[in-house]
């Protein structure tokens, strides 16, 4: 026999379908708010990190305070560069930085080799450095805006012994490991006769 549903029925099982749809959307709709979050903050740490690493590459590089090349004869050995921090720069290691040198005789990809000193020099595409300044100890890493670290490029060395002729012009570009550069351009002078060091 067929059964009837009376009105109040209806409208039980009515409000029953409309809470299991009403239950439903809260459930897509919590969802959906956990992905836009994670989301949102995934976002937020990468523009974060990506900001931190573009101002790194602007402001982590080194400055120039003085270039100075040794004479031999007629022409340039050895070229000191003394460095320090650049403006809001973070600390520096000079061991992790590249040196790119564009010369007369061509350009060279130069890594950082051991301290300089007095029994050892720069072999193959390498630079050393010296301490000029350095009240923590700290070198070869700049961290203080007093610090003073030098380059020094034993010239001969890393272009098969062709040194730097009268009025030549160079141009070295630092790359600290953030990713900031440095660009020194120099030239040596006209005339070196009866000198011993020229400022470039």
């Amino acid at each position: 026999m067929f059964e009837f549903i009376t009105d109040e029925e209806a409208r039980g099982q009515v409000g029953i379908g409309t809470l299991i749809v009403f239950i439903a959307m809260v459930l897509v709709a919590a969802i959906a708010a956990g992905v836009l979050i994670n989301t949102a903050g995934f976002l937020q740490s990468k523009s974060q990190e990506t900001g931190q690493q573009s101002s790194k590459q602007v402001s982590d590089r080194v400055q120039e305070v003085a270039t100075v090349g040794n004479v031999s004869g007629e022409a340039v050995d050895f070229v000191n560069v003394t460095v320090t921090q650049g403006a809001g720069a973070g600390e520096i290691d000079l061991q992790n930085t590249t040196v790119t040198w564009i010369g007369p005789s061509g350009t060279y990809q130069l890594i950082a080799a051991e301290k300089f000193n007095n029994t050892s020099a720069a072999t193959g595409d390498t630079f050393t450095y010296d301490v000029v300044k350095d009240g923590d100890s700290s070198a070869p890493v700049l961290n203080d805006n007093d610090d003073r670290l030098q380059y020094i490029f034993d010239v001969d060395q890393f272009t098969d012994g062709r040194e730097l002729g009268e009025g030549e012009e160079v141009t070295i570009k630092i790359n600290t490991m953030a990713g900031a550069t440095t660009e020194i351009r120099f030239s040596v002078p006209e005339s070196l006769g009866n000198k011993e060091a020229v400022e470039l």
